[in-house]
């Protein structure tokens, strides 16, 4: 019979759970009557308590094994299956119902004839039970199976208190009858279901489902102890036969002891015995060994108090290899003074004798070092000053100017030649390669290149320092002064004090000599060392590993010990350190070193610039455009040398330069708000100087200004200043040239003539700094062109304000405003107008964002325009309100009184003077179009005011007529000279010939009292006249 574990009866012990299954028949009704609930006394129920699976461990132990004992015999004896077969006559594959589905009971002992399917946890798999022959001794029953126990009792979650499995277990039995309807009583079995209390069949199942179970359990039991007591007696042979083995292995090893020690051991002690005698021999080789090691080391310390460091490093290389076992292919001592020359060498680097060795020849190690390492830098520094010293400035200038025009895309204004820190002296290699192969030899490259690196920063700083004035006072007070203190040092802050006032005290000419000769020093050095630098590693890449130290120290952990060598171990070969490239490469790596380099230069260059900045923006156009482009020039030298910018150096240049174009454009805005008040408003020569001015501003829009661009040519020694003032063909362009009497010269702008005054010269020599400042610091663009947009509205303001404003009165001392005066302020609007759109050509091709600024010259344009019509319409009201005062006089005239034969009145002689005049003013200084842009308007007021003049006067005799028309005549003879008068003087007298004469007398006249001269508004006329 196969059992499974969750078949245990321990599984019955478990909660119950509620599980569906199948629902037993109902009994037929019963003749006994059943209980009320009268005759059931009241239960209580209570919920049943749940056991822990742990109560039951100790039988679960005890079962267990037993269990086991039973799985065992169950399959090594099949004849215990017979028991659980099916019963005879069965159809193969039938599934009988189980009788407790069937509604009958099954009492103890009996067999069922057709058992149920067998989905327990026990059920049989084996074959049908065969017929027993007849004949045989008929056995025992077979044991009901399992299967005949309904499912619910072998689930692991079994609850009777589950309603659904109480229900189940007791076959759906009644606990109480319901109360009777209506009085009546309730007649038994009239539901179909029986009373749980009179349920006898129940019971009865109940207790044959526990016998059931116990029958299986003796029976796996009885079957498993046979092979129990099987395995108890295998076990005892199995410890018996251990017993006998252990006896024989005992004795064995008995016999082997004997055999050792009679026969093994003897042998051993004469194959001891000639080892000795090697090691011995060994030893004494190893003694001499030693001596000759002591006697070369002592040679070395001679040679390198001597001075022999080669020599003395070719020995000490020779005692690492004699200490570490090796034979070196130079020795140190005579033939007959080496005793090991034919002995076999050891490794004596293990041995106690050679402890304090390690540490003399370390510090030999160290002292050769460090002679190759002062080599070393003799060598590279002296060849670096060597190089400064040879390199005049100027050359560097021009090298830098080539390179810098090449980078913007420009024709190089020197020729180029090859760079003279590219060529190496043959000795200068000899001797880098001699000092570097002996510091390979004493592993000291990297303490040498480190030590090269921190004496080229030295040296950069030396470089800077040799050219900055005194940091101590040398005059005569300060002599004194230090002999009262009693020749007490200075401290590092007085000293730097004294450094920061001299350089202060410098003149701009010494100032840019100073800076030049450290830019150009430190570029050539900078350059230089990157030269230096390749031909190093271009030596160190060449050393193999056998270049250097092939031993380690004595001290050094050895590949093979002395006892190794006595007993005959192979001695491999010494650890070899190679040449640390790396660290070669790290420390000299360029990019790294030229950055220090540069970053320490630029350090000091910037105090430098700071402590002078006050007198650096102070400087003159040309001599700070010269500094602006060395720094520029020294900057980007030290970008292409190291890769970086330099944010430190170029953020004080920068705040200067743009300190200076601030104080330039207030410069310039002063200078011209000087110039207008103090100008009387004449017409001025334009000189030589001037037309040369004007032409550098109309060629800039199309093309660069050399003049302006030679301020870049820092090699240069010419002097372009006389007092900080430009100097143009030999005169000095300031305004206050020499000019001719007899004629004044116009400035000529595309077939354009303009009579200036001062200020619109010195507007043009304001606009000629701007774009030279632009022309030199490209930078600053959009700033300098924000100035300049400024200092153009400001002479457009500024002009209004002295002629249309009548400033010129007050400022400059004019008694009034004339025609002159406002032809002049016109043709210099004019002059402005016709350059703005030079200007702007100008900026825009050299500023990146230049939309913005063309706007802003358009609204300029406009504002001098404006300005100009301004002026005109000026002149034009002048001459109309003379006219209007004109005909005032001549409609208060008699014209009925006598007068002179042929006499023109006064009105019309003052009319006719004071419009030739105006026309005459405007067309010296005014172009004729402009001239007629004035003069028409002016004539047709005249039309309009006369012609209504002259019919609105009444003249009551011929005589008055005629005199009238006299007046007309003589206007239009004298005006219709005048360009742009037309058909005015025949209208005039057209209008006098249509007026009638009234048939009255003439009347008695008074004589003429009004305005026969024309006195009245005598002032005006006056100002027009002039």
């Amino acid at each position: 019979m196969l059992m499974h574990p969750a078949s245990a009866i321990s599984t019955l012990l478990q909660p119950p759970i509620v599980r569906t299954g199948f629902l037993p028949h109902a009994s037929g009704p019963s003749a006994q009557r059943p209980p009320s609930t009268k005759d059931i006394p009241p239960v209580t129920l209570t919920n049943i308590p749940h056991v822990e699976s742990s109560a039951f461990t100790s039988y679960l132990k005890q079962a267990g094994s037993l269990y086991e004992v039973f799985q065992r015999a169950k399959e090594g004896d099949e004849a215990f299956g017979v028991q659980n077969r099916r019963p005879h006559g069965s159809a193969k594959g039938e599934q009988p119902q189980s009788p407790l589905l069937q509604g009958y009971p099954r009492r103890k002992g009996s067999v069922p004839s057709t058992p149920v399917s067998e989905t327990g946890a026990f059920a049989p798999n084996s074959p049908p039970v065969k017929r027993q022959p007849a004949g045989r001794k008929r056995g025992p029953l077979p044991i009901a199976p399992l299967s005949t126990i309904p499912n619910v009792y072998f689930e692991p979650d079994f609850h009777l208190e589950n309603p659904r499995t109480f229900d189940i277990v007791s076959e759906r039995s009644e606990i109480a009858r319901p109360p009777a309807v209506n009085g009546a009583a309730t007649t038994p079995g009239s539901s179909g279901r029986k009373a749980l209390a009179t349920n006898a069949i129940l019971q009865e199942k109940l207790s044959w489902y526990m016998d059931t179970v116990e029958v299986h359990l003796i029976s796996s039991i009885s079957s498993a102890s046979s092979s129990f007591f099987a395995a108890l007696g295998s076990l005892r042979d199995l410890h018996l036969e251990a017993a006998a083995s252990v006896s024989k292995i005992k004795a064995l090893r008995e016999d082997l002891g004997s055999l050792d020690k009679n026969m093994a051991q003897g042998g051993l002690k004469i194959v001891a015995l000639r080892r000795r005698r090697e090691n011995m021999r060994k030893l004494g080789d190893a003694v001499q060994q030693l001596r000759e090691v002591v006697e070369v080391v002592a040679r070395c310390e001679e040679q390198v108090n001597e001075g022999e460091v080669e020599a003395a490093l070719n020995g000490l290389m020779t005692v690492e290899r004699l200490i570490a076992g090796e034979r070196s292919g130079r020795p140190c001592l005579e033939p007959q003074e080496s005793s090991v020359a034919q002995s076999r060498l050891i490794d004596l680097r293990g041995i106690n004798a050679l402890e304090g060795s390690g540490d003399d020849i370390a510090y030999l190690r160290q002292r050769i070092g460090k002679s190759f390492e002062t080599r070393f830098l003799d060598a590279l520094l002296d060849d670096l000053r060597k190089h400064v010293d040879s390199v005049p400035p100027s050359t560097t200038f021009q090298r830098w100017d080539s390179a810098s025009q090449r980078s913007r895309g420009a024709h190089a204004r020197t020729p180029s030649m090859y760079p003279t820190y590219l060529q190496l002296d043959a000795t200068l290699r000899s001797a880098l390669q001699s000092n570097l192969d002996g510091l390979a030899k004493c592993d000291c490259l990297k303490q040498a290149t480190t030590a090269y690196r921190e004496a080229l920063w030295r040296e950069v700083k030396s470089l800077i320092r040799r050219h900055l004035p005194s940091s101590t006072d040398d005059d005569v007070e300060s002599t004194m002064s230090a002999s009262t203190q009693g020749g007490r040092r200075m401290t590092q802050q007085e000293k730097s004090s004294i450094l920061a006032r001299n350089l202060r005290d410098l003149d701009p000419e010494d100032a840019e000599e100073m800076l030049g000769q450290i830019y150009s020093n430190v570029g050539e050095a900078l350059r230089r060392l990157g030269t230096q630098v390749k031909v190093v590693l271009d030596i160190t890449s060449t050393f193999s590993t056998q270049s250097v130290s092939q031993v380690t120290s004595p001290m050094s952990p050895p590949a093979a010990n002395m006892d190794s060598y006595i007993n005959d171990a192979p001695i491999g070969p010494p650890a070899h350190p190679s040449i640390q490239q790396e660290d070669i490469q790290q420390t000299l790596d360029m990019s790294n070193l030229l950055g220090q380099a540069v970053d320490i230069a630029q350090a000091q260059i910037t105090k430098i610039l700071k402590v002078r900045s006050e007198q650096s923006v102070l400087l003159p156009l040309p001599r700070f455009l010269k500094y602006f482009y060395l720094n520029r020039l020294f900057a980007d030298e030290c970008e292409a040398v190291s890769g970086r910018g330099g944010t430190a150096l170029k953020g004080v240049v920068n705040a200067q330069i743009k300190d200076f174009v601030h104080r330039s454009a207030d410069k310039e805005r002063q200078k011209l708000i000087e110039s207008m008040d103090v100008d009387r408003w004449d017409a001025k020569d334009f000189a030589e100087a001037d037309c040369v001015l004007l032409a550098r501003v109309l060629e800039a829009s199309t093309r660069d200004i050399e003049a302006w661009s030679n301020g870049s040519v820092i090699w240069s020694n010419q002097n372009t200043t006389v007092n900080g003032e430009q100097q143009i063909n030999g005169t000095i362009a300031n305004g206050n040239e020499q000019q001719p009497k007899d004629k004044i010269r116009s400035a000529n702008i595309d077939e354009q003539k303009f009579i200036l005054p001062e200020s619109a010269l010195s507007v043009l020599r304001g606009i000629n700094s701007f774009e030279h400042i632009i022309t030199g610091i490209p930078s600053m663009t959009q700033e300098i062109t924000s100035s300049l947009l400024e200092y153009l509205k400001l002479f457009n303001s500024r002009s209004q304000q002295l002629i249309l404003g009548a400033g010129a009165t007050r400022m400059a001392g004019l008694k009034n405003i004339t025609t002159k005066h406002l032809a002049l302020a016109s043709q210099a609007l004019s002059f402005v107008t016709t350059l703005t759109p030079y200007i702007r050509e100008f900026i825009r091709r050299r500023s990146t964002n230049a939309q913005g600024l063309m706007v802003e010259f358009d609204k300029v344009r406009r504002l001098y325009q404006e300005h100009q019509s301004g002026i005109n319409d000026k002149l034009i009201d002048i001459m109309g309100s003379r006219a209007t005062t004109h005909v005032n006089a001549m409609k208060k005239a008699n014209w009925s009184a006598s007068s002179p034969t042929d006499a023109v009145s006064p009105y019309m002689e003052t009319l006719v003077k004071e419009t030739t005049t105006l026309h005459k003013v405007l067309s010296k200084h005014l172009p004729e179009m402009t001239v007629r842009a004035i003069m028409e308007p002016v004539f047709m007021s005249y039309r309009e005011q006369w012609a209504k003049a002259f019919r609105e006067v009444d003249v009551k005799t011929a005589s008055g007529k005629e005199r009238m028309l006299r007046d007309a005549e003589y206007f239009k003879v004298r005006i219709s000279k005048v360009d742009g008068a037309g058909n005015i003087g025949d209208a005039i007298v057209d209008v006098v010939n249509e007026k009638t004469v009234a048939d009255e007398k003439p009347q008695p006249t008074e004589s003429a009292k009004g305005i026969p001269n024309g006195t009245e508004n005598n002032s005006v006329g006056k100002d027009v006249n002039e």
